[in-house]
């Protein structure tokens, strides 16, 4: 069985502008986000999707309604940014000097963020949530999922084939990937980004 599946990353917030770690904070859309957004809409880049999930936080919310206006939104926790900790809401400039920072960065991001979420449970947590999305669904189907970059690059890391690991699958806001998921052999095949990178 073989179900399509679009991946879009939520558009920009403020947090998103200033280079910010943003997981757990519920920021709405910037003006600038919406705009930009809309733009891409405009384009008809994305793919129409019979099912739409969405991360629980507001900006993925938004950008569904914007995105999707006419389909059900089915929200799942699961899908959430992961719980930066510390580094919540503070960018590269401002743990600068930070010990667990750097560590952090040293470690290629597999180390922890302190009183935050292990990389490794944040990764399972997206490829459960995922595997269930795609259970609930009969072949040639399609469904979006509007999310987060790191769900992305979770959900894509477990399950790209040729596999390509996490940080690979990096994208800008309302940038995101779509593919068949190949239910019998559990990947993800035919990748393609829907949006290309702007300038």
């Amino acid at each position: 069985m073989k179900i399509n599946v679009v991946l879009i990353r939520h558009g920009k917030t403020l947090g998103n502008i200033n280079h910010a770690y943003i997981g757990t904070t519920d920021e709405e859309l910037s003006e600038v986000g919406i705009q930009e957004l809309l733009d891409v809409i405009e384009s008809g880049c994305y793919p129409q999707a019979d099912y739409i999930y969405t991360s629980p936080l507001k900006r993925c919310i938004e950008t569904a309604n914007y995105s999707y206006p006419k389909q059900i939104k089915s929200i799942k926790n699961g899908l959430r940014e992961c719980d930066f900790g510390d580094f919540e809401g503070k960018n590269y400039k401002q743990l600068s000097g930070n010990p667990d920072y750097q560590e952090y960065v040293d470690s290629g991001g597999m180390t922890g963020f302190p009183n935050g979420e292990l990389p490794a449970d944040f990764a399972k947590r997206c490829q459960d949530a995922f595997a269930e999305i795609i259970s609930s669904h009969k072949d040639g189907e399609t469904i979006g999922i509007v999310c987060h970059g790191g769900t992305i690059m979770a959900v894509l890391d477990k399950y790209s084939m040729p596999h390509e690991e996490f940080f690979s699958w990096q994208v800008k806001n309302a940038e995101g990937y779509q593919f068949i998921f190949d239910t019998e052999l559990k990947v993800a095949i035919k990748i393609q980004k829907i949006q290309e990178e702007q300038s």
